[in-house]
C-alpha cells in the first residue's frame, strides 16, 4: 500500500528543502537489489526492487521520474509505484546526461554515490555535471519518521518478533544453525519481507560467541555453544528493524558471564539518552563507558538510524555530533569483544527517539533463552504496534 497523498508531498517538500539548502538542481536516488540499498528508490517512488536497479530523478521543480536500465524491463511490478513518469534507457547515464545538459544543470546531488551507483552511468555523467555526494543529507531528510511509517515501523516489529519466537522455540541443541533459524525465515517470508533479510549469527563453543558474523550453516549445535542470531528484516511495506538475543542451553564462560553483566546498565543507560535534543555520540558513549569500566571494548558502532533502507544517517558513534530528534529510528547493537578481540557478546533493539527518553519498541527481556520459553501477547500494546510481546 503506497503511502497518503499528504505523506508523499511531505517527503517531496522536505527533500527539497534539503536540496535547496546544498545548492544542487536536481537530485538522483539511487536504489540496487542488494538488501538494505533498495530503500531510497521506493521512499521517492513507491517502487519496490526485486533485480538489478533502478534511480529515481526528482528535480527541484516539476514531476519525478523513475529510471530503470532497459534489460530490467520485465522486472517489478511498474503499476505499483505512484511515480507515472518511466523512462527504459538503454544506459541510465547517458540519458541523465542528455537531461542535465538540456536542462543546464550543475550540480546533481546522488543519494548511492559511493556504494549503490553503476559505475557504468558514472562514467557517462563524470564531468558533465557536478556529482554531489548526498546520502547523509537524505537521510538526515527523512531521519524523523511520520506516523504513517511508525505504524509500519511497528508492524514490521510484530514480524520479527514472530520470526524470533518460533527461533526460540525450534532451538534445540542437537539441530544445526541453518536448521535453528529456518522456522524464523519461513515466518519472515510469509508475512512479506520477500528477500529484503539479513540473518546471521555469531556462535562458539564451550560457552562463549567467536567475534565474527558468518551465514547459519550446517555445523550442529552442542548444549554449551552461544549462539547470537542477528535478526535484520522489513515487514511487507519495506522498514527495516533489527533484534538479537542470546541462546543457550549449557553453561556459559567467566567471560562471557562478565560481559553479560555489563549488558543490561550499557543498554539502559543509552535507552535513556535517545531523547530529543541529545547527541548521538553522547549515547555511544555511555554505552562504550560502561563496557570500558567492565574491561571491554566494542568492536563498532553502537548503532544506526534505520527505516526503508538498512542503514540510514545518522550512525550513534563517537564522532556523530547529530541531534537526536523525537521519532527517529535507531537500531542499537553494541558488539562487545574481550581484549584480544576473539570473543564478543550482541543484542540488537530497535528504538524510538522520544521526547524525555527512548522507547524500545518490544518488550523481550534482555537475557539468555534455552528454547523452554514462549511468546507471550501483552494487553497494553506499543503506540507502534498492536502487538507488544514480553
Amino acid at each position: 500500500m503506497n503511502p497518503s497523498d499528504h505523506e508523499i508531498e511531505r517527503r517531496y517538500r522536505t527533500l527539497r528543502a534539503t536540496m535547496a539548502a546544498q545548492d544542487v538542481d536536481a537530485l538522483l536516488v539511487c536504489g540496487n537489489q542488494y538488501a538494505g540499498f533498495e530503500g531510497g528508490v521506493r521512499y521517492v517512488s513507491g517502487f519496490e526492487i526485486v533485480h538489478r536497479y533502478a534511480y529515481v530523478l526528482l528535480p527541484m521543480a516539476g514531476e519525478p521520474i523513475l529510471l530503470f536500465p532497459r534489460e530490467a524491463r520485465w522486472i517489478g511490478d511498474k503499476k505499483k509505484p505512484w511515480v507515472r513518469e518511466q523512462v527504459w534507457a538503454e544506459l541510465p547515464g547517458r540519458w541523465l546526461r542528455e537531461q542535465a545538459r538540456e536542462r543546464r544543470w550543475k550540480r546533481l546531488g546522488v543519494y548511492g554515490l559511493d556504494f549503490i551507483m553503476a559505475v557504468r552511468d558514472y562514467r557517462e555523467l563524470e564531468g558533465m555535471v557536478e556529482l554531489v555526494p548526498f546520502d547523509f543529507h537524505f537521510d538526515m531528510a527523512r531521519a524523523v519518521k511520520s506516523e504513517e511509517e511508525l505504524a509500519q515501523i511497528g508492524d514490521s516489529m510484530d514480524v520479527i518478533l514472530d520470526g524470533f519466537w518460533a527461533l526460540v522455540e525450534g532451538y534445540r541443541p542437537g539441530r544445526t544453525e541453518a536448521e535453528i533459524m529456518a522456522p524464523a525465515v519461513e515466518r519472515f517470508f510469509a508475512r512479506g519481507a520477500g528477500p529484503r533479510m539479513m540473518n546471521i549469527v555469531l556462535s562458539g563453543p564451550q560457552g562463549e560467541a567467536e567475534a565474527h558474523f558468518k551465514v547459519p550453516g550446517h555445523r550442529r549445535v552442542a548444549p554449551d555453544d552461544l549462539l547470537l542470531y542477528s535478526l535484520e528484516i522489513t515487514g511487507a511495506e519495506g522498514y527495516w528493524v533489527e533484534f538479537s538475543r542470546a541462546l543457550i542451553q549449557g553453561r556459559t564462560s567467566r567471560r562471557t558471564e562478565a560481559m553479560k553483566e555489563a549488558y543490561p546498565e550499557a543498554l539502559e543507560a543509552a535507552r535513556k539518552l535517545l531523547r530529543n535534543g541529545e547527541l548521538a555520540s553522547t549515547a555511544h558513549r555511555a554505552v562504550a563507558d560502561t563496557f570500558a569500566r567492565h574491561g571491554f571494548a566494542l568492536g563498532h558502532l553502537s548503532g544506526h538510524s534505520i527505516g526503508l533502507t538498512m542503514i540510514e544517517h545518522p550512525a550513534i558513534g563517537a564522532d556523530s555530533d547529530v541531534v537526536l530528534r523525537e521519532n527517529m529510528i535507531f537500531s542499537l547493537h553494541p558488539q562487545v569483544v574481550d581484549r584480544n578481540g576473539q570473543v564478543c557478546l550482541y543484542t540488537q533493539d530497535t528504538y524510538r527517539v522520544g521526547n524525555t527518553e527512548g522507547e524500545n519498541l518490544c518488550d523481550v527481556p534482555w537475557r539468555f533463552f534455552d528454547g523452554s520459553e514462549r511468546r507471550v501477547v501483552s494487553t497494553q500494546p506499543s503506540a507502534l504496534s498492536p502487538g507488544r510481546t514480553s
